[in-house]
């Protein structure tokens, strides 16, 4: 291993993160939100961009966070893979993140890092991180990709939102949800695939599909760092696919239980993908959610799943 001070494995992914020469036209998510600390060996800090109106940490980033520093322990020859992650207390947006990572195996193809995300001496997440050498083979299939209209002919969130803001008929509740979501500095841009009605008034089927890429640029770069960020898009919206089919109630409680995350093939999380969302199943005030990542090319980039817990309350509709 290098000495501090010199260019190690170790800090291939902090250093690609922290160095840009077009820093205003960086993604902030790799100049801010993904950009870890180094404390020590395998021990880094993490903080934060943006938090929900939850006031919990959003579970992507520590994910995405998490992932992070498991890579900067493996070899550049090795990309993720999968990942698996159990959320074991809400994090506070008021304080860094320490991830803790323990090198579990180092095969001759395959390695393995355990990470704990930490914060007040308690873990917030556990995660086990795969990585593999790229082997070719002749078992190669996918599903085929969803026919959906290009992205360049479809509206972000915020134009939708916009849409609905100029009806002068709008009630005052709702113009002020939606405020508060054009107040948001996420840092993904998403053109839903189906504009969602935001007035919720209409059962629908427990799918959605929708376009997303990070904001900024990140350019070809790092695989790793493409992975490190398609599981910070992963879960944003994905467990409200399974609220879709109950328009008269709304989630007073949730939160991510687990995710987990297999990366099939190269892509770029600064271009348009298209995450194809489903829930396959509901009960016992628990959401399970999967989806898929999709290139504009139809190759699968990546496939997700999620279980988490979501209490209800019914509501009643406002007029216009």
């Amino acid at each position: 291993m290098a000495e501090r001070g010199s260019e190690s494995r170790d800090d291939i992914v902090v250093n690609h993160m922290s160095n840009s020469g077009e820093a205003d036209l960086r993604s902030v998510l790799v100049t801010s939100v993904l950009n870890l600390e180094k404390l020590d060996t395998d021990l880094y800090r993490g903080t934060h961009h943006w938090v929900p109106r939850t006031k919990r940490l959003f579970g992507g980033q520590i994910v995405g966070q998490a992932l992070v520093a498991a890579a900067n322990s493996v070899s550049e020859h090795l990309y993720a893979h999968s990942l698996h992650c159990y959320f074991v207390r809400a994090g506070d947006p008021k304080v860094p993140v320490l991830y803790q990572v323990e090198r579990t195996r180092d095969g001759r193809s395959f390695s393995v890092r355990s990470v704990k995300a930490v914060q007040h001496g308690q873990p917030i997440l556990i995660c086990q991180a795969s990585f593999h050498t790229q082997q070719p083979s002749p078992l190669e299939h996918q599903f085929i990709m969803p026919t959906v209209p290009p992205p360049d002919t479809l509206l972000t969130v915020e134009e939708l939102i916009q849409r609905y803001l100029s009806d002068p008929n709008l009630a005052d509740n709702t113009r002020q949800g939606l405020n508060k979501i054009l107040a948001d500095e996420v840092p993904i841009e998403i053109k839903p695939v189906n504009p969602p009605d935001f007035y919720r008034h209409v059962a629908m089927e427990p799918k959605k599909l929708f376009w997303v890429r990070a904001r900024g640029h990140i350019g070809p770069g790092d695989m790793k760092l493409h992975c490190c960020v398609a599981a910070y898009v992963s879960d944003y919206a994905f467990l409200g696919t399974a609220l879709l089919p109950y328009p008269n109630h709304r989630a007073q409680f949730s939160a991510s239980l687990d995710h987990a995350m297999w990366f099939h093939s190269t892509f770029r999380a600064d271009e348009w993908m298209l995450y194809e969302c489903e829930s396959p199943w509901s009960g016992g005030s628990r959401g399970f959610v999967q989806g898929r990542l999709w290139r504009q090319d139809g190759v699968l980039a990546a496939s997700c799943a999620q279980e988490g817990v979501i209490r209800v309350k019914a509501v009643s509709h406002s007029k216009l």
